[in-house]
């Protein structure tokens, strides 16, 4: 598949299931959004030319996701109606969420790599307009909106570029390196 349309469809995919995650939390129905979630994450592990450094990604991202999440729900600024495992914790169609997000970061979202700058802009912009959505379709809820998506502006403008920063280190979608990492970084210190 070319990388063109990968990125397309990477990016319908993931809005789908960004859509089946909140409405299945909002609706009592988390497991619907988590597997619509799970076949997205397949299906991009299937087309990955590499799916071990994507499925690395995936899995780290998810991590930084449910840690961000449950932070969050423990300061009680964000609290969710269903799939909620454990007290403390970000309900598990959140960290689906997080898993499916990874799969944009070297596909959809790959502009932001090498551009950290723009990528805090994103991060403060589309962080907590995507939870604002959320709250709107009844997946979320918010003690203090302000506060709530002001925490949200600043963590994802410093989320933002450090996952594009490990999408790049974890790309799994273009083509290998040909030229060894040792290679590359005598050669760098032979230009200095």
């Amino acid at each position: 598949m070319k990388f063109g349309l990968h990125a397309v469809l990477n990016f319908v995919v993931l809005e789908l299931a960004w859509f089946a995650c909140v409405l299945g939390g909002a609706n009592d129905r988390a497991l619907v959004g988590t597997v619509v979630a799970g076949a997205v994450i397949a299906l991009h592990l299937y087309l990955a030319q590499r799916p071990g450094a994507e499925t690395l990604l995936i899995a780290l991202v998810a991590v930084i996701g449910l840690t961000w999440d449950s932070v969050l729900v423990v300061l009680g600024l964000f609290s969710y109606p269903t799939g909620n495992f454990a007290p403390g914790l970000a309900p598990y169609w959140i960290v689906a969420m997080w898993a499916v997000f990874a799969t944009s970061l070297n596909l959809s979202l790959a502009w932001l790599k090498g551009r950290p700058w723009l990528a805090v802009l994103v991060g403060l912009v589309g962080g907590p307009l995507s939870y604002l959505a959320g709250e709107r379709l009844g997946g979320v809820q918010m003690a203090d909106a302000t506060l709530a998506l002001g925490a949200q502006a600043i963590g994802w403008a410093v989320l933002m570029p450090l996952l594009a920063h490990l999408a790049t280190r974890l790309n799994g979608i273009g083509p290998a390196s040909s030229t060894p990492r040792s290679q590359i970084s005598q050669e760098t210190l032979g230009n200095v």
